[in-house]
């Protein structure tokens, strides 16, 4: 893979879409994992000083996550600001029964809130941070980790972007740890939809990219639950990544 190419790419993409849109600054918010990761190194390339990180931990964060997060700024001379979003969440979190998946995707939300206000103060625009097998699965939160005005990664694969974020330079810390969205203590990417990144997404590219049916997934040895699974969540969750349906109305008789 020619991870030079794919980066020129991208940084253009950033630029030529930021000079669109009249302003000349990007926010991003940086978790301390692979995605934010990478998504902060390829601004600060395209942008320079007209980049700016936002940090945002919960009182459900791992602490690794800011050291992590502060370590990838220190290397690469990001600048960057700490807004925790713990009293947002804690004003509402006695409505939510401690539903961990509640929990995780209201602190999501704060943290676009935040991200999008930052964005206003400073005259930037907000860049998405959800890889490709994400966005297909529906690992995120809609109008939270899935909000953006841009996004470079979108198109890439989550197993694809380890060998991209080595590349880049990412920091051994972030490379190592699990796929997360330290949406609560303890919480994997991979445990959780029961497969690893690269079982899914060597699937997900026959499925999708390749337009293999089900069929002939199954005739290649593929388990039928992962493909079950996997168009399953792909139907289920599409609506995550389209706009809100309208209603056509015929205004005549």
């Amino acid at each position: 893979m020619n991870w030079e190419h794919i980066k020129t790419q991208l940084i253009t993409f950033l630029q030529d879409e930021v000079a669109k849109s009249g302003l000349e600054r990007v926010t991003v918010g940086i978790s301390g994992g692979l995605d934010s990761a990478v998504v902060a190194i390829l601004c600060k390339e395209a942008f320079g000083d007209n980049m700016a990180g936002v940090l945002m931990p919960s009182q459900f964060s791992s602490d690794s996550s800011l050291e992590d997060a502060f370590e990838l700024c220190k290397k690469f001379g990001i600048e960057y600001e700490v807004i925790e979003v713990a009293p947002m969440v804690n004003a509402y979190l006695n409505k939510m029964d401690e539903d961990n998946m509640r929990i995780g995707n209201f602190s999501a939300r704060m943290r676009m809130s935040v991200l999008y206000d930052v964005s206003a103060r400073d005259k930037s625009l907000v860049v998405g941070t959800s890889n490709k097998s994400e966005i297909l699965l529906g690992y995120g939160t809609i109008f939270g980790d899935i909000a953006c005005a841009i996004n470079p990664i979108g198109e890439m694969y989550k197993s694809d972007e380890f060998e991209f974020a080595k590349f880049l330079g990412v920091t051994q810390a972030i490379l190592d740890k699990k796929p997360s969205a330290d949406l609560w203590e303890g919480q994997s990417d991979e445990e959780e939809l029961g497969y690893t990144y690269k079982e899914m997404d060597d699937v997900l590219k026959q499925l999708v990219d390749e337009g293999k049916s089900k069929d002939e997934l199954l005739k290649k040895g593929v388990q039928e639950k992962l493909i079950d699974m996997l168009e399953y969540r792909i139907k289920a969750n599409a609506f995550k990544g389209k706009l809100p349906q309208i209603a056509q109305i015929q205004w005549s008789e």
